[in-house]
């Protein structure tokens, strides 16, 4: 008797359901308890999986509690790819939803910059710029000039402190955060991705170029937001971390 897959992924992901009827060992003998030692060590791949990418994540939530919330999180969203990397990415909106932490606030963003740190460490690599091109450009030409920032980059947007919040949860002495909105800048100078706060203003600016638009269209975006933008700060934080991989003429 063939048990259909459907059949056998709900009962895999969920220990509430008994073990498929007509599944059997390669003895022909009802699978019973050999399948529920299977569905246990799936169940901690999976949870272990969850706890290697959203490690603050799970240090804000308590070891204990993150392995129940992992439990709910792999029944409700079973990988769809062999490439575990991949897994998780559905935690932001999984946190804003489920009961027991749909009121802490920030902690579906602290999820999206550990994600955004996982893709940025498997992004493909680019070459940085000669920094001395975006010197030798003059003003009006600078100005008119579309940036593209390396595949690596990643841009986090948050109306809480969300990157003194993973700082403070993995820099032993790091300050305690300040409630207020943080924008946070993914970014791989070297082999790992490292999250780099943003002055006022930077995230705007970085998410109008991410959007196609030329330096002085996002330099105009950035000062609406906020009269304290500091262009210089930003690009110095870009061209440091090797993310700028070119600038041209817009077409």
């Amino acid at each position: 008797m063939k048990v259909d897959q459907t059949t056998f992924r709900s009962a895999l992901l969920d220990p509430e359901i008994p073990s498929p009827e007509g599944l059997c060992d390669n003895a022909g003998r009802p699978a019973g308890r050999r399948f529920d030692v299977y569905r246990n060590n799936v169940a901690a791949s999976l949870g272990e999986a969850l706890e290697m990418a959203f490690p603050v994540v799970a240090k804000l939530v308590g070891t204990q509690n993150f392995r129940t919330l992992a439990g709910v999180f792999h029944r409700r969203f079973p990988p769809t790819s062999p490439l575990m990397m991949y897994y998780g990415t559905e935690m932001p909106s999984f946190l804003s939803d489920f009961g027991p932490t749909s009121k802490i606030g920030y902690l579906p963003d602290v999820a999206r910059l550990e994600i955004a740190l996982r893709e940025s460490y498997h992004a493909a690599d680019a070459e940085p710029i000669d920094p001395e091109k975006l010197q030798s450009l003059p003003p009006d030409r600078l100005i008119a000039a579309k940036v593209t920032l390396a595949p690596s980059f990643r841009l986090i947007n948050s109306r809480w402190p969300v990157y003194s919040i993973w700082r403070f949860n993995t820099s032993p002495g790091a300050p305690k955060p300040t409630m207020q909105a943080e924008d946070v800048a993914i970014l791989r100078p070297d082999l790992d991705p490292e999250p780099y706060l943003l002055p006022a203003g930077g995230g705007v600016f970085l998410a109008s170029l991410q959007q196609g638009n030329t330096l002085g269209d996002a330099l105009d975006a950035a000062n609406e937001a906020t009269a304290e933008f500091d262009l210089p700060a930003v690009l110095s934080i870009l061209i440091g971390a090797g993310a700028i991989t070119a600038v041209g003429d817009p077409i």
